[in-house]
């Protein structure tokens, strides 16, 4: 099966400097394949290259190296067809200041032919999002459920999410993250790609989880596979089996309980336990 997002060798390295000595990797290479269906955590610290890894996969970045698919067309020629079929909600809402909700709603119908314009206005309600106030007339946090509203009124079966909960109160947040399943009318379930500090959310939606420390990829791995058989054990020295070592706190390895049968008793480790050891 095609995977609905895949990047080969992915790269892209900091602008010339006129007096750097060599152009260093913001991302990458990278190497990933999200299975169809697969609702994906992108997990990192600030910096981490998140929206760039976002903005290359969808075809808003030009990568240095490498390329990147999108159920299964490139990234930088998608076709109208693949177009119709993704979602998309930057990090800074990118909306009309002078348009109100409803009238974003009528721009992306008159784009997309499949926008669910009922459904969408519910949707709204759900999130308590006034769409008769002009955008430059909402808060950051309704401006965000604007943004999420308007990349699922047309009910795509690919979804882009960069920090789209930032701004939003825990109720708020916890209707959100229902609504990444919502608007949906086709047999075939949604492929989500979203990137959030807020990590408890995360956990309660996920199937898989990738992290992401210094523009490379570090692990990415089905959540459920992760609680069972992740743990974090004592390692003085550098463990050759170990999915990641760290010399913090007298040593200590990210194992897998399979291959590490002294990390039977450890606890399961939390996304937040994850993203602390992977970055020590």
């Amino acid at each position: 099966m095609t995977p609905a997002i895949e990047a080969r060798k992915l790269s892209l390295r900091t602008p010339d400097a006129q007096w750097s000595v060599a152009r260093r990797h913001v991302l990458g290479p990278i190497d990933l394949a999200i299975p169809e269906g697969a609702v994906v955590g992108l997990v990192g610290r600030n910096g981490a290259g998140k929206s760039t890894l976002i903005r290359c996969l969808l075809g808003l970045q030009t990568p240095d190296e490498g390329d990147a698919r999108l159920l299964g067309e490139p990234s930088l020629a998608l076709t109208d067809r693949v177009r119709e079929r993704l979602g998309y909600a930057a990090q800074t809402p990118d909306l009309f200041p002078r348009l109100n909700g409803r009238e974003h709603l009528e721009e992306i119908a008159a784009v997309y032919p499949d926008v669910n314009l009922p459904g969408a206005v519910s949707l709204a309600a759900r999130l308590d999002l006034s769409l008769g106030k002009r955008a430059d007339a909402l808060s950051l946090g309704d401006q965000q459920k604007l943004a999420v509203v308007l990349a699922l009124a047309h009910d795509p079966d690919l979804l882009l999410l960069d920090e789209p909960v930032a701004s939003l109160d825990p109720i708020s947040r916890r209707d959100f993250m229902r609504a990444l399943f919502a608007l949906r009318r086709k047999p075939t379930p949604r492929t989500v790609l979203v990137s959030s500090h807020l990590l408890s959310d995360l956990e309660r939606v996920v199937s898989h989880v990738l992290f992401l420390r210094d523009g490379k990829v570090q692990l990415f791995i089905e959540w459920d596979e992760a609680m069972e058989h992740l743990r974090c054990v004592p390692a003085p020295r550098p463990d050759p089996t170990a999915l990641h070592w760290s010399a913090e706190q007298g040593g200590r390895a990210l194992v897998d309980v399979r291959n590490c049968a002294r990390a039977a008793g450890e606890p399961s480790l939390s996304m937040e336990d994850l993203l602390e050891v992977l970055n020590t």
